[in-house]
């Protein structure tokens, strides 16, 4: 049987990748502020690192082989949390000091946007595969 969407395969795992990072990210903008999770410490940054993957339909065919991304890693950012003056805050210390997460907002944003790119990015070449698949099938509808 003819794959007429040889390379949706590779843009499927590419916007799942691209989900899960948009996932993270949004959960560190999410915790920005929080100061005290389940392991009593402020909320560690999470960041996501992906890894190639090449898949080979025919073992044969050197030439079938397909590349793909997928989640390598989601790590925890080492970086101490940032001591913040605020003796008013029910976690401050005797010096009014509060460890806030490490967390810069702008630059998750950027990781957001990068991502939002990427993924309409995969979303475009997916629509453009379908389209000519489709052209492919009527090919043969016109006589």
């Amino acid at each position: 049987m003819i794959n007429l969407l040889s390379g949706i395969d590779s843009t499927a795992a590419a916007l799942n990748a691209e989900r899960i990072r948009m996932d993270v990210v949004s959960e560190n903008i999410a915790n920005v502020n929080t100061t005290k999770g389940l392991d009593g410490k402020p909320y560690q940054r999470h960041q996501v690192s992906f890894a190639a993957m090449l898949k080979q339909a025919n073992p044969d065919d050197p030439a079938s082989a397909a590349q793909s991304v997928q989640i390598a890693t989601i790590s925890t950012d080492k970086r101490p949390p940032l001591l913040v003056y605020n003796p008013g805050h029910p976690e401050a210390d005797a010096r009014g000091m509060v460890a806030m997460p490490n967390i810069s907002v702008p630059e998750e944003m950027v990781d957001m946007i990068a991502s939002s790119r990427a993924y309409e990015a995969n979303l475009a070449v997916a629509k453009n595969a379908h389209s000519m698949a489709m052209q492919d099938l009527s090919i043969g509808k016109g006589q």
